[in-house]
C-alpha cells in the first residue's frame, strides 16, 4: 500500500466563495460497519500528548474524533461531546490566532475505549509523525555534531499552523453551501491550491462533522493563499443546444455529461497532487477489518504540493476516512534534508554526495532549515 485508493467517492461540481473552493465528495453507498464521533475540547489551552518515556507532543488540541466499528451505529454515539468550560465562559472563548506544534500530557495520539471504539486526535497524529522524522538525530557521535545533537536530537522541535477559523473565507463558504446526499467528504482549495481533504464513512457523520473544519489546521501558505489571492472560477456548464437536446431525459443526460467532465479535469488536474503520489505508511492501529493509518510523502523539493495525514481503510485498502494537511516548501526541504543525513548515516561527507553539493552547503542548509543546535560550534 502506497498510494491512497478513493474508490467508491464520487466528486461533485465545486462550490465557490471568494478564494476558497469546495469540492464535494459523495458516496452511494455509506461504509458499512464503522462510524466518526467527535469529542470537543474548548478548554482552547495547549494540550500535551505522552508519546513515550521523555517523548511529548504539544498543541493547541481542539477536537478528536472516536471511530466505533461496534456496529451499534448511531445509537452508541455521544454527539458533540463536549470537554471543558462551558461556551461563553472565559475558558471558551475562541483559540488563538495560530497554533505551535511542537515535541515536547493530558491526551494519547490514539487511545481504545470501551467497546470497540478508538479515540484519536484527527490532524495532529499526522503532524507528530511529520515532527517525529528522524527524531533522534545522529546515531554515532561524528565530530561535527554537538552534545546537544548526540543526546537530545531534535527536541524540542516545532512546527506553525493557523487554526482553520483564520483562513478567509472557509466559515463563510462551509455556512454558505448546501451538503449533498450521500457526501461523506470534501476537497478545500485556497486559490485553487489543494488546502485539505477530508472524508468519513457515512453521509450522517460527515453532517456533524462539516464544521469540524474550521478546528482543523492549515498551513501558513493557505492561510496566505486566501487572504491575498483573488477570487476563483467558478463551475459552470455550458450545453449547447441541437437536434439532441428535444427531451428532458436528453437534457439530464447532456448534463451528466459535464458533471463527468469535471470529475475527470479535477481528479486528472486539481487533485493530482494528492491522488498521484505515492506514501510510505505507518499502522496506528488495528480496528477489526478496518486499519488507522498517517502517512508521510516522498519530500521531493521543488515540485507539486505535498501532504501529510492520516486514513482508516478497509480490508481492501479503500479509503474510509481520510484527513489530509498540505505541507510548505520549506517543511519538504526539511523532510528531504533529513531523509538525506539519516541515509548517510549522518556523515556530511555522504549526504553532501548524496545532495550533489559541497560539506560547507549541507550546513548552510542545516543553519537554515533551523537544526543549527544540531551542529557542533567552530571556533
Amino acid at each position: 500500500m502506497n498510494r491512497l485508493e478513493l474508490t467508491g467517492l464520487t466528486t461533485r461540481p465545486a462550490q465557490v466563495w471568494g478564494g476558497v473552493r469546495l469540492v464535494p465528495l459523495v458516496r452511494e453507498q455509506p461504509v458499512e460497519g464503522l462510524r466518526l464521533h467527535e469529542e470537543l475540547y474548548l478548554d482552547a489551552v495547549p494540550g500535551v500528548v505522552d508519546l513515550g518515556p521523555r517523548e511529548h507532543y504539544v498543541s493547541v488540541i481542539p477536537h478528536g474524533f472516536v471511530a466505533d466499528w461496534s456496529g451499534e451505529g448511531e445509537q452508541s454515539a455521544a454527539y458533540g461531546t463536549q470537554l471543558g468550560a462551558p461556551a461563553g465562559s472565559p475558558a471558551g472563548d475562541r483559540p488563538p490566532r495560530t497554533a505551535r506544534l511542537q515535541r515536547h500530557r493530558h491526551h494519547r495520539m490514539a487511545k481504545r475505549q470501551p467497546g470497540d471504539r478508538l479515540r484519536f486526535l484527527p490532524l495532529h497524529l499526522a503532524l507528530e509523525g511529520y515532527l517525529a522524522l528522524h527524531f533522534g538525530g545522529p546515531s554515532t557521535a561524528w565530530e561535527e555534531w554537538s552534545r546537544q545533537a548526540l543526546r537530545d536530537g531534535l527536541s524540542p522541535r516545532a512546527e506553525d499552523a493557523y487554526l482553520g477559523w483564520t483562513v478567509q473565507g472557509l466559515d463563510d463558504a462551509l455556512r454558505a453551501f448546501e451538503i449533498h446526499p450521500g457526501q461523506c467528504g470534501v476537497m478545500v482549495y485556497a486559490a485553487d491550491v489543494l488546502a485539505a481533504a477530508f472524508v468519513v464513512p457515512h453521509p450522517d457523520d460527515y453532517r456533524l462533522l462539516h464544521p469540524s473544519l474550521l478546528q482543523d489546521l492549515y498551513g501558513e501558505l493557505i492561510h496566505q493563499y486566501a487572504m491575498y489571492g483573488g477570487p476563483v472560477a467558478e463551475f459552470a456548464a455550458r450545453i449547447s443546444d441541437g437536434a439532441r437536446l428535444r427531451t428532458l431525459a436528453e437534457l439530464r443526460s447532456a448534463a451528466r455529461r459535464q458533471e463527468l467532465e469535471w470529475e475527470r479535469a479535477h481528479d486528472t488536474l486539481f487533485a493530482r497532487e494528492l491522488l498521484d503520489s505515492s506514501y510510505s505508511f505507518d499502522q496506528v492501529y488495528r480496528m477489526g477489518s478496518f486499519t488507522l493509518w498517517r502517512f508521510l510523502p516522498p519530500f521531493r523539493p521543488g515540485g507539486e504540493g505535498q501532504h501529510i495525514g492520516e486514513t482508516i481503510t478497509d480490508h481492501k485498502g479503500r479509503v474510509s476516512y481520510l484527513k489530509t494537511f498540505r505541507l510548505s516548501e520549506a517543511q519538504i526541504r526539511r523532510g528531504h534534508l533529513l531523509h538525506r543525513l539519516a541515509d548517510a548515516d549522518w556523515r556530511l561527507a555522504g549526504a553532501a554526495a548524496a545532495l550533489n553539493t559541497t560539506e560547507a552547503e549541507v550546513r548552510r542548509r542545516i543553519r537554515a532549515a533551523g537544526f543549527e543546535s544540531l551542529l557542533k560550534v567552530r571556533p
